[in-house]
Formats: structure tokens, C-alpha cells, sequence
């Protein structure tokens, strides 16, 4: 409905360079660079400025880009219109997720999907949240669950619909016997002192904990790094640390280690958000999951009875 070569400039500005973005598009970058070559002359006004060993978005091509999102927008939200008035919907849908959302959230809206549209091809992909935001600018997912980080876009960029849709509070692991969980009430700046077992550096774990640790007033003393919850918990079982999990990771029950929830204001959480392209948050498959994920989660995060 729109030229393609316009996705092509989206994607140029998205990664930076010619190379990146035409491994995100499955092109040659041979291929990409005529498209831009073709769109500026089409346009009648350079697009992109050499600038040093690289290249730089001319204030056109930012012009035109600017254009271009209010566009796709309009389109995802006619092609929302149309499969809502569609009795059999046919295609394909995907979703994508961070490792915790692909585990426990995905799936069963992937089959209430599938089970609920029977033509449809459903397909979940595993993302990093940085990755997630690629696949959804690509066109090769419809739905993203996320977590904002460093890397991620802000909630401000006019490409995407990001709304928050639970908050996965955040669990404390300590060995048996540790002094913290003992204790009637912990924050997490009664942890302050202790060594921590984190995500690598650039990881969206990393960033998870050290976010939540100063926000609690501290920064942890970092001992090991350990991208899975499992590999975490068997380090904290031989007493190297502690580590943070969400409530949602579910932990191998034989490793003798306490999980302590958080108290405190606010107590620490991650904020997961549902995301898609601008314009597509009315598509009935969108809805259809996010209702499914909703119902879902209110199962695995029972939210607390007030006292009486």
C-alpha cells in the first residue's frame, strides 16, 4: 500500500548503516542502497550525506521519515479495520517476547490464537527487548512483549504503540539459612551490602537490577554474571551471592535457596509492556492476545487480598 522503498529509508535511520539495515530487511546492501538511490531521485532531494567512513540522514530524508510514519500508522490501522470485518482471518500473526514472556505468556496465546483462527500461521519468536523493537519495525512481529532499557526505543517514538500491561514484581534469592530469610520484612536496600550475581553488561537482566538497586539507594557490589535464572540460582546455592528474579520465573526446586518477596514503596518490580507498530493496537489478533496474556498472568501474579 505504501512504497517499500520508504521502509527501506525507515530501517537506514533505524540501524545506521546500509549494512545493518539490509540484514534486517533480508536484502544486500547492494540492493538497499539502489532502493535509497531510486527514492531520492524519485523525491528530487539527497537523503543521505557522506559523514566520515559513514552516513548521515540529510534534514530531507528526516522530513520524509517523519511523513512516512504517519503513513504506516494509517495503514496498520486500515488493515486492523478490514480484518475486524474478515468472518475467517487468513495469513500469518507473530509474536515475540523476552525469555520469561516466551516462556509462561506466549504460548497460550499463541494456541488461544491458533484454536480461536483456525487459517491462521501463528509464530512466536524469543527477543531481547531491543530485538523485539527490530522484528516489529521489520514487519517480522505484531506484537512484542517487552521491558523498557537503555537500548529501547523511549515511549515517545512515534513508530510504535507501547503500553504498560503488568507489573512482574521483583523476588529476592538468598541461600537456606541466609539472615534475610528470617526476617518478617525486606527491602532491597537490606541487600545492599551483599554480592550480587547480575546479567552481562548490556543485557536487559543487567539492566533490571541495577535500575532496581538504585532506585533502592545503592549500587550492588557485582560478583558474578549469569544470564539464566538456573545457572543464577545454582550460584547462589553455593553461597557465591544473591540475585534478583521476577515473580514469573519459575526456579528448579531442588537447589536449597529461599525466594523473599519485597516489601517497601514502591516495592520493586519490572514493568513488561505490550508493543506494536503505531496504528496496530486495534487488530483483532493484537486484542485477541492481549486479552488472552491478561488472563494469563492474573493466574501466575495473583494480585493480594486487602485485609479486613
Amino acid at each position: 500500500m505504501i512504497d517499500p522503498k520508504l521502509r527501506v529509508l525507515q530501517m537506514v535511520a533505524h540501524y545506521g548503516t546500509v549494512t545493518a539495515a539490509a540484514a534486517a530487511l533480508h536484502y544486500t546492501p547492494s540492493a538497499v542502497s539502489h532502493q535509497l538511490r531510486q527514492l531520492a531521485a524519485e523525491l528530487g532531494v539527497d537523503l543521505l550525506s557522506q559523514y566520515g567512513r559513514g552516513i548521515r540522514l540529510t534534514a530531507a530524508a528526516r522530513t520524509v521519515l517523519r511523513h512516512a510514519d504517519v503513513l504506516y500508522a494509517q495503514v496498520e490501522r486500515a488493515e486492523a479495520e478490514l480484518m475486524a470485518s474478515v468472518d475467517e482471518p487468513a495469513g500469518s500473526f507473530t509474536v515475540c517476547g523476552f525469555s520469561t514472556a516466551a516462556t509462561h505468556l506466549l504460548p497460550p496465546a499463541a494456541a488461544s490464537l491458533r484454536d480461536r483462527y483456525p487459517h491462521l500461521s501463528v509464530r512466536v519468536i524469543e527477543a531481547e527487548p531491543s530485538r523485539g523493537f527490530d522484528l516489529l519495525l521489520a514487519g517480522d512481529a505484531d506484537l512484542a512483549l517487552l521491558t523498557a532499557t537503555g537500548q529501547t526505543p523511549p515511549s515517545s517514538d512515534q513508530r510504535f504503540d507501547q503500553r504498560p500491561l503488568l507489573d512482574d514484581p521483583l523476588d529476592l534469592v538468598v541461600p537456606e539459612q541466609h539472615h534475610l530469610a528470617a526476617r518478617s520484612r525486606v527491602t532491597l536496600a537490606d541487600a545492599a551490602d551483599e554480592s550480587w550475581i547480575v546479567g552481562r553488561p548490556g543485557s536487559a537482566y543487567h539492566h533490571l537490577v541495577l535500575t532496581a538497586c538504585q532506585a533502592a539507594g545503592f549500587t550492588p557490589n557485582i560478583a558474578h554474571y549469569a544470564d539464566e535464572w538456573d545457572t543464577g540460582t545454582a550460584l547462589v546455592a553455593h553461597h557465591f551471592g544473591i540475585i534478583l528474579v521476577p515473580r514469573l520465573a519459575r526456579l528448579h526446586e531442588e537447589w536449597p535457596v529461599e525466594r523473599v518477596r519485597l516489601s517497601g514503596e514502591p516495592a520493586p518490580a519490572r514493568r513488561i509492556l505490550a508493543t506494536t507498530r503505531l496504528g496496530g493496537r486495534e487488530h483483532p489478533m493484537v486484542a485477541h492476545a492481549l486479552d488472552t496474556i491478561t488472563t494469563t498472568a492474573a493466574t501466575l501474579l495473583p494480585q493480594p487480598q486487602p485485609a479486613e
